[in-house]
């Protein structure tokens, strides 16, 4: 590789990195103006949970440094969550230019929707499935067991619920792509609409607790997203749909 090689190789390392510094200053920056509040932020994220401990019952703290690291990762997830536009925005200004002029106008948009749904996916976790699986879990305690959860235990689970649920919501998303690449079509994606609702059936029985409701609470908005992608797909550019 000669010097002529080399130079706009080292120059889009260079961009790369700048762009990276900029989004961690980003997160940095919206983690310094939040930490005053971890203590406020981790009551309102226990809520749910606290709502359905018995009166008797309290979260715990079984480690020394729990009370502080605990409220702090999650200042520092909560600072990273808001920063994702910002995040996208990088990737986007860094990408965009090799990129063909109708790429530009569906994968921003793309990339817009997707921030978007994985969001409402958290918001959706939050108010309308940590309720009931929280009132699941509590009730389903063996009698003489007190419900005391360790705080930082809590957070592990929650976040993960979070990110399960923020990926399910991406299914509009995954859908476009998928016929967007010609990997597959709307009509065969239609054929196929009895599995994908099995599908989601499983993946809510998966992630949720064992009743009826919660898995429907999620397997429902699955199979509405999926709808909702097949029927956006159909305006994606004429030459990417046929096949």
């Amino acid at each position: 590789m000669d010097n002529n090689d080399q130079q706009p190789l080292i120059s889009h390392l260079v961009e790369l990195r700048d762009r990276l510094l900029k989004g961690v200053l980003v997160v940095l920056v919206i983690a310094l103006c939040l930490l005053p509040f971890s203590n406020d932020l981790y009551h309102f994220l226990s809520e749910p949970l606290l709502k359905q401990l018995p009166e008797s019952s309290t979260m715990i703290a079984t480690e020394v440094a729990s009370p502080f690291l605990t409220p702090f990762k999650l200042t520092l997830s909560i600072s990273i969550l808001l920063a994702v536009p910002v995040l996208l925005y990088q990737l986007w200004a860094f990408v965009a230019p090799g990129l063909y002029s109708h790429e530009k106008k569906l994968v921003f948009p793309l990339l817009f929707a997707s921030t978007i749904l994985f969001f409402l996916g958290i918001i959706f976790a939050y108010y309308a499935v940590f309720p009931l699986i929280f009132a699941f879990l509590t009730q389903a305690a063996p009698e003489g067991v007190a419900v005391m959860t360790d705080i930082s235990s809590y957070l592990d689970f929650v976040l993960k619920l979070f990110f399960a649920f923020g990926l399910a919501f991406e299914v509009p998303i995954a859908t476009v792509l998928l016929i967007w690449t010609q990997a597959t079509t709307v009509e065969a994606l239609k054929e196929k609409r009895p599995y994908i609702i099995v599908g989601a059936f499983v993946v809510g029985m998966l992630l949720t607790p064992p009743d009826v409701i919660s898995q429907t609470l999620l397997a429902v908005p699955i199979w509405l997203l999926f709808e909702m992608g097949l029927f956006s797909a159909r305006f994606l550019p004429k030459k990417q749909q046929e096949i």
